[in-house]
């Protein structure tokens, strides 16, 4: 599942503030780099974030499975035509780029999200946007880091009670209208219950958050982050 796992990885070790940098700098570099060849450099880059996190990019992507539809859907069917030959290659080429390129970026993030805990995601928050706006913007994202496995993992077991009791044998249409029903059950249940939650533990507006620290480590990414965001103005 797509979420943080503790670790003694060199990206567990780095400050995420320079794997958020890395982050930033990446997207810039996979907006500016829109060929075949820009983009094979920057999978070398983006697995050896993979790397770094000690995880299989086929794990990945499994993982990422949900967003994979979505991705193959755009040159599928930018490639239609209505005559012959059916499918062109060339209208394909462009949003199948783009799709690869997005691709990238959630295996980039995922490398993030598996090594970088919320607390350390909420206190990189807070630095970059000091106030009252930072406080709130990183509540957001601890609620949602911590938020969206536990959906996701209802999702999974939605579906696999429905394989259970022969949900297969139903039409597509009828077995998304199962799954997402109980999905959106269970969001309700749970929102319901995490509001309670805050309220019960008198959730803190402006905790003590984890003392943050760049270390030699951060020295390179923090250079590969500077060079991939002055690549395309050279």
């Amino acid at each position: 599942m797509l979420s943080y796992e503790p670790g003694t990885t060199f990206a567990h070790a780095l400050d995420p503030r320079a794997k958020l940098a890395f982050q930033a700098a990446f997207a810039v570099a996979a907006f500016a780099y829109t060929t075949p060849r820009g983009l094979t450099v920057l999978s070398v880059v983006a697995l050896a974030a993979l790397a770094a996190a000690r995880r299989s990019p086929l794990a990945v992507t499994y993982d990422l499975r949900f967003a994979l539809p979505i991705l193959l859907a755009a040159p599928l069917l930018e490639g239609l035509t209505m005559g012959p030959p059916w499918f062109s290659l060339a209208q394909a080429r462009f949003p199948a780029l783009a799709s690869y390129r997005v691709l990238l970026l959630l295996f980039v993030s995922a490398a993030y999200v598996y090594t970088t805990p919320a607390r350390e995601s909420r206190a990189a928050v807070q630095w970059l946007v000091p106030g009252r706006p930072g406080r709130f913007l990183g509540l957001g994202v601890a609620v949602v880091f911590r938020f969206l496995p536990v959906l996701v993992a209802d999702l999974q077991r939605a579906r696999a009670a429905m394989q259970a009791r022969l949900g297969t044998e139903r039409p597509p249409t009828e077995r998304i209208r199962i799954v997402a029903t109980a999905g959106l059950r269970r969001v309700d249940a749970r929102a319901d219950a995490l509001s309670l939650a805050l309220q019960a533990r008198c959730v803190a507006w402006n905790p003590t958050l984890p003392r943050l620290g760049l270390g030699r480590r951060d020295v390179p990414v923090l250079a590969l982050a500077l060079a991939l965001t002055a690549s395309p103005l050279l």
